[in-house]
């Protein structure tokens, strides 16, 4: 048996997070739609899933349909079982991922963020794939300094206003 390697590019555009899970059901599409329509007001997105039996289809459930459109060409190019992707936009993945986290049938968070990523795939033989890893943003330039430090406070308190 030989592997075979892939590497796929998420796009994200601007103003959007992307999560990238596995999970195991076929009601999957419609509990994480529950989980993120119920976390945050307004909250936009788009769901897709990989079915891994059955019919095999991408499953998908949205409120917008450009997210909608964007989560279903990613699961098509990832083309692994069981694996699914929410675009979302008015929140943070942070606002979510606690909920998308209980829903019953996930079973991993491979990825959740707005920076440059990518998805790493295994295919062991025709028609069987599966998700390796993701490479998420880019490698670290150096040691935050006390600026830094300072910076990065005065974002989360006067920008995203998650600290008090």
């Amino acid at each position: 048996m030989s592997i075979k390697f892939e590497l796929i590019d998420v796009p994200i555009p601007q103003g959007t997070n992307v999560i990238i899970g596995q999970a195991h059901f076929i009601k999957t599409v419609e509990d994480l739609y529950e989980a993120l329509v119920t976390s945050v007001p307004g909250v936009k997105f788009g769901i897709a899933f990989c079915e891994a039996s059955g019919k095999r289809l991408v499953r998908h459930e949205a409120n917008d349909e450009e997210l909608r459109n964007l989560a279903i060409d990613l699961c098509k190019k990832i083309a692994a079982g069981h694996v699914f992707v929410i675009y979302i936009r008015n929140a943070w993945p942070i606002n979510v991922l606690n909920a998308i986290k209980n829903v019953p049938e996930v079973v991993r968070i491979f990825a959740a963020t707005a920076n440059p990523l990518k998805v790493i795939v295994a295919e062991v033989e025709p028609e069987r794939r599966g998700v390796v890893g993701v490479v998420d943003g880019h490698s670290p330039l150096g040691v935050e300094t006390e600026k830094d430090r300072e910076e990065r406070k005065k974002f989360l308190r006067e920008v995203v206003k998650y600290k008090l």
